[in-house]
């Protein structure tokens, strides 16, 4: 009989330990807190957004990113899909987004576990691991109950993110004890920290634009969708798919803008088109006229950064005000000097190099018997269920090669 151990009750540890578990061998999960698939319960606002219909490698970000599409090929894909029908999981799909039917990520949760408890599997919660020694080709794990050895170890902590669930970086630490380099760590999904003057003054305001990014004035990647403006920066799901360009290059000490267009709903060119838009409306200021389409509190900023008072009227700014003003609309800039930390995060850019490991069995290539899956490794997807996805197949190849070769022993 083989002895397996998970160090760390998340998705990818669950999913790996269900494939992982048969009539040969000995499956144990070790997970820190009270109940497992604790961070599962926050994402897509507790209604879990686990899948998405599209796939490509634009949807990740890896510094191996050819590894990454080998990891999420079509295969495993559509092998997750399959599994999640065994479940029993009804999806309910929009705009290719998959939730669950019931809109609960307690339904993801119990289905899965369900599925451990009736394969065998042991899941030992309030367990913090705080050793891990390899002894010859077997492991030994000290934790602050007992200790406990094992064939095959598999690694799935988490990451940084949400540290308040078990992710605190302890997985990156027990890999840098046994010999490997890792990519930096840095927060990714999360929101942007500005210095601009008038941030309390537009707190509050939501708007759809279209963004892009400027890394020392070189354009790196755009996105659209709703912007969140805070009173420290901006937020929302545009700005989180940034984030992950954003955390290493200001980590490098580069200097990064975000272009705001206010206006993506004008598809020609702006400067006719609010010319025309002022002439149907010559008996409105120009704060009134701005108020046609934008939030109050947001013409506030615009015109108060362009020193225009409220009561002027469009015909009467200047050539350079009208030129400045168009600017605002189409390309408000705004310069990015942080990002929230890790406890606003929703998944870690960096980890372990994919090179590291084979990518068809999440084996580490110069330590038989241990495995890495889930935020570990160097894979980080846009909003949209793409990290799920990257978690549940990490768990899943980790999980069958285990399975399916302790099987035939």
């Amino acid at each position: 009989m083989e002895h397996i151990i998970i160090i760390g009750g998340g998705a990818s540890g669950i999913v790996a330990a269900i494939f992982a578990k048969n009539s040969q061998n000995e499956v144990i999960v070790l997970e820190r807190n009270s109940t497992p698939l604790k961070k599962l319960l926050m994402t897509g606002n507790g209604k879990c957004n686990y899948l998405n219909e599209r796939y490509s490698t634009t949807n990740y970000h890896s510094e191996n990113i050819e590894i990454v599409d080998k990891i999420i090929s079509d295969k495993n894909i559509n092998s997750i899909k399959e599994f999640f029908d065994y479940l029993g999981i009804i999806p309910n799909i929009k705009n290719g987004y998959y939730y669950p039917f019931s809109k609960q990520a307690t339904t993801i949760k119990e289905a899965l576990l369900k599925e451990a408890q009736k394969k065998g599997v042991k899941i030992v919660t309030e367990c913090l691991v705080t050793e891990i020694t390899k002894k010859n080709n077997s492991y030994q794990i000290t934790t602050d109950k007992e200790s406990y050895y094992c064939d095959k170890l598999i690694l799935s902590t988490g990451g940084k993110t949400y540290p308040k669930t078990g992710s605190d970086g302890m997985g990156y630490l027990f890999l840098e004890k046994l010999g490997y380099s890792l990519i930096k760590p840095l927060p990714a999904l999360v929101q942007l920290e500005s210095n601009f003057k008038y941030l309390k003054e537009w707190n509050g305001v939501r708007a759809d634009v279209e963004l892009q990014l400027f890394e020392d004035n070189k354009f790196i990647a755009k996105e659209d969708g709703e912007l969140q403006l805070t009173d420290y920066g901006i937020s929302g799901i545009c700005t989180f798919n940034l984030s992950h360009f954003i955390t290493r290059s200001i980590d490098l000490n580069h200097k990064n803008v975000i272009k705001i267009n206010f206006v993506p709903f004008i598809k020609t060119l702006i400067t006719p088109w609010i010319n025309n838009y002022a002439i149907k409306n010559s008996h409105k200021n120009i704060k009134e006229l701005l108020e046609g389409f934008l939030n109050y509190k947001l013409v506030q900023v615009i015109l108060k950064h362009n020193k225009i008072n409220n009561d002027r009227f469009y015909k009467d700014l200047t050539k350079e005000e009208k030129f400045n003003l168009c600017k605002s609309l189409r390309a408000f800039e705004i310069e990015i000097i942080n990002t929230k930390s890790f406890d606003n995060a929703q998944v870690c850019n960096g980890g372990l190099k994919l090179t590291d490991l084979n990518y068809k069995t999440m084996e580490l290539k110069n330590n038989n018997g241990l495995y890495v899956i889930g935020e570990l490794l160097d894979i980080n997807g846009n909003c949209g269920g793409y990290n799920l996805t990257a978690c549940w197949i990490s768990g899943m190849l980790a999980g069958k090669s285990i399975g399916d070769k302790s099987g035939k022993s």
